[in-house]
């Protein structure tokens, strides 16, 4: 199970660059530390804050109803309440607070015009805006993300390495991702600055994932982090090199932002009962091979205001984190 990153854990990491997490491991996994160094001009072509929306989680059970047998063990979870409306807030207030983030750390950052009118770009087309994307989780998950870019950048780009498609409907993105990074790049080399790409992706249910589930049954746990994995930022160097900071502890906000509710109906309860005791029984008798596990469904509430305000400390969080980490290779 990851270990979640408090606000209060993130900002004594930033106070200590070099402490590591509780759990022993660093906060953040660096590709190509020595490509950032020098580079303290930069331009932001890439923010985009994907938000998990519906996700099936699963884990082997190891016991059952008596202990010596069980099937697999799911977690289907969905968000509810939460408005395009509210998806843009945050995402607009993350973006301007990370380009705030970066002015203080002593990063110039060029005007998105500079790097979106150049002719580095003038093929690139901008993926679908918000974006929709079926994407794999760790081992045995998956999910449903919807993507949106701010206000103040003219498209939604994304690089290889932003997100893990799932599905053959992926293909195409993963296309346009290539195109967008060797557009980066170019740019990156013709201006001689460096390129910025950031993705954070919103998990609604903290520690959802199969680490997180109990012996004999599920723990889904409600709260806000921007997940481990499949947030990062990528800057891209005047070299056309990239240096890669990526999450690897959920950086997690406590707060009352969504209400959790067992979906699950009486009938699916009352099956899977059934089931788990005739497997039981075949056990006992010596027949085996009976492994029906459970199936338990979650709904998550977001509550209006509370929700964006949450979404968008975590986001902040993120932001000083990685921040924080690139500064140290300049």
């Amino acid at each position: 199970m990851k270990r979640l990153l408090s606000a209060l854990a993130v900002l004594a990491l930033l106070a200590q660059p070099a402490v590591v997490a509780a759990n022993g491991k660093e906060p953040v996994k660096i590709a190509g530390p020595a490509n950032a160094k020098g580079v303290t001009i930069v331009a932001v072509g890439a923010f985009n804050v994907g938000f998990i929306f519906e996700s099936t989680d699963q884990t082997k059970a190891t016991g059952g109803l008596m202990g010596a047998f069980g099937g697999t063990t799911k977690a289907r979870s969905e968000l509810v309440g939460v408005t395009p409306e509210m998806m843009q807030a945050v995402t607009d207030a993350a973006y301007a607070d990370f380009v705030a983030q970066l002015t203080a750390s002593g990063y110039v950052v060029q005007p998105a015009a500079d790097l979106f009118g150049h002719a580095a770009l003038a093929r690139i087309k901008s993926q679908d805006a918000p974006l929709d994307i079926n994407i794999a989780l760790e081992k045995g998950s998956k999910g449903k993300a919807t993507y949106f870019k701010p206000s103040a950048l003219p498209s939604l780009l994304m690089i290889p390495g932003d997100f893990l498609g799932s599905g053959m409907s992926s293909m195409g993105m993963n296309m346009a991702a290539g195109q967008s990074g060797m557009a980066f790049a170019n740019y990156a080399k013709a201006a001689g600055v460096g390129v910025i790409d950031v993705v954070y992706l919103i998990d609604f249910s903290e520690q959802k994932r199969p680490g997180a589930f109990s012996f004999g049954g599920l723990q889904v746990n409600s709260g806000l982090s921007v997940t481990a994995d499949y947030s990062r930022m990528t800057l891209i160097a005047p070299s056309g090199k990239q240096s890669v900071i990526t999450v690897k502890a959920p950086v997690a906000v406590e707060g009352e932002f969504v209400e959790k509710a067992d979906a699950s109906s009486g009938t699916d309860k009352a099956l899977q009962s059934g089931a788990n005791v005739a497997g039981g029984l075949a056990a006992v008798a010596g027949l085996g091979g009976m492994r029906f596990g459970k199936t338990r469904k979650f709904q998550f509430t977001a509550k209006p205001g509370a929700y964006e305000e949450g979404a968008a400390k975590a986001a902040s969080l993120a932001s000083a984190l990685l921040i924080g980490r690139l500064g140290t290779l300049r």
